[in-house]
């Protein structure tokens, strides 16, 4: 495989070698042409100043050609002056006593157009001209060949051959130089992007002009390393929070074991033991399939199976299941802008996430209430669908808003009012982003409001 600097160059040469070749075919094809009618000029200049010796000074043969000879400083190669009476189609006049071209096609076509014919045959270059004197009609034919041009038109073709020879040498090797000066900064880039990983993750490639189309994949590429920054370090929070998550349940089941199993005791104690392993299994239950509902999130939008969703029945299929889980808890839904058209109220997604969604705002309202209680507006119109879950929990800092939606963040507003992980507002947003839709958070003293949105496609 050719690298990047060969495969400039070759395509440069190609390019200018195109063109060179263009200019000289072009250059050689005008010359000639220029070289014909030069030549039909002269043999012109022959035909009139034959006819004019011949028909009005009545001068013989041999004096013409003499005249004619004497009157062009430029000779013309194997010139012959052939003159037709077309009456009686014999000749009046041939200034060569040995004639080698046959002008039988041209007097047949001349006798019917009368008309001046310019043509080739061979080397030869024949010029056919009617003529009439008084009562008489004449054909005269001057015929000769232009060594002088087939001179010139070899040279040129010399000349031009060396240049375009010459011109792709030069071609070469200043596409060579110019390809290397204009990948130079590639070669840099690639120093640098070699010395980031895995050490110096938090290094960014530089580059001097960030507006060319090197700078601008260069803005790219650091881009992509923000990205891949920001992964690893929700990785490292991701397996720190983890392993502290799933170490506390283990060694509070693990040690309420090996107490049980120290010695003997009351069907009572061994009751009580039960009931406590019982919620630290069922705490280790629900962050395991927190921790599989993030996995399963954390995938492309195309991979999502979609359908369409009705979101108000989906909305109250949340509400009685989250019921049944939690007696406690109170939910009050308000359909505020009920459409009439029903095609208003489907969103084209997946309804197993969409519901995890729902669930997750409606049970985080109930859980951070003062009360258990918690409120959920349903609009739908013809922009979208907008669903907002109000609570009168505890404040929100605004500085932290921002950072809610992280796995395994907890505000500290809410860290210490109740149990919890930190991951269900990260299915919430990617959730929410997979199906094009947004979130938004306010919290003020009255309470916090998280806002759906899921604008028509």
């Amino acid at each position: 495989m050719l690298n990047i600097r060969s495969r400039l160059t070759y395509q440069f040469m190609a390019l200018v070698t195109a063109i060179l070749l263009l200019f000289s075919v072009g250059v050689y094809f005008f010359s000639k042409l220029y070289l014909e009618k030069r030549f039909f000029i002269r043999l012109k200049d022959r035909t009139t100043t034959t006819t004019t010796l011949l028909f009005d000074l009545q001068a013989t043969n041999s004096t013409i050609t003499k005249l004619v000879n004497i009157s062009d400083k430029e000779l013309l190669t194997q010139e012959s002056v052939v003159i037709y009476d077309i009456d009686s189609m014999k000749q009046v006049f041939n200034s060569s006593s040995s004639q080698s071209i046959s002008y039988q096609s041209l007097i047949s076509k001349m006798k019917v157009d009368r008309k001046t014919t310019y043509t080739e045959l061979g080397e030869y270059y024949i010029l056919g001209t009617y003529y009439k004197k008084g009562k008489s009609n004449y054909l005269i034919f001057v015929s000769a060949i232009d060594t002088n041009g087939m001179v010139a038109l070899q040279d040129l073709r010399k000349i031009l051959m060396v240049m375009i020879l010459a011109g792709i040498l030069l071609l070469g090797l200043s596409g060579w130089f110019f390809a290397d000066r204009a990948l130079a900064p590639m070669s840099g880039i690639i120093k640098q992007v070699n010395g980031i990983f895995p050490d110096y993750i938090a290094k960014r490639v530089e580059h001097p002009n960030r507006s060319d189309e090197i700078g601008l994949l260069v803005n790219t590429f650091n881009q992509l390393l923000d990205r891949i920054e920001e992964a690893l370090n929700i990785q490292k929070m991701f397996i720190a929070n983890v392993s502290h998550e799933l170490k506390n349940p283990l060694t509070k089941i693990f040690t309420q074991i090996d107490i049980a199993l120290m010695q003997k005791r009351s069907p009572e104690v061994y009751e009580q033991s039960l009931l406590s392993l019982k919620e630290d299994t069922r705490t280790l239950i629900q962050l395991t399939n927190t921790l599989l509902n993030l996995a399963n999130t954390i995938i492309t939008s195309e991979s999502v199976q979609k359908s369409p969703i009705r979101m108000d029945e989906l909305l109250w299929e949340t509400k009685e299941q989250l019921i049944k889980w939690h007696e406690d808890y109170q939910v009050q839904i308000n359909f505020l802008d009920f459409p009439e058209d029903e095609e208003s109220l489907i969103l084209y997604g997946n309804e197993a996430s969409l519901k995890v969604v729902l669930m997750n705002l409606m049970d985080n309202a109930c859980k951070f209430s003062f009360t258990k209680s918690a409120v959920v507006d349903f609009i739908a119109n013809q922009e979208g669908i907008n669903i907002s879950f109000f609570d009168e929990g505890p404040i929100i800092p605004e500085a932290e808003i921002p950072f809610i939606f992280h796995p395994f963040y907890r505000s500290n507003a809410t860290a210490q009012a109740t149990k919890g992980h930190g991951v269900g507002l990260a299915i919430v947003a990617q959730v929410t982003q997979l199906h094009k839709g947004q979130i938004s958070v306010s919290s003020n003293q009255s309470g916090t409001r998280f806002i759906l949105n899921f604008p028509k496609a």
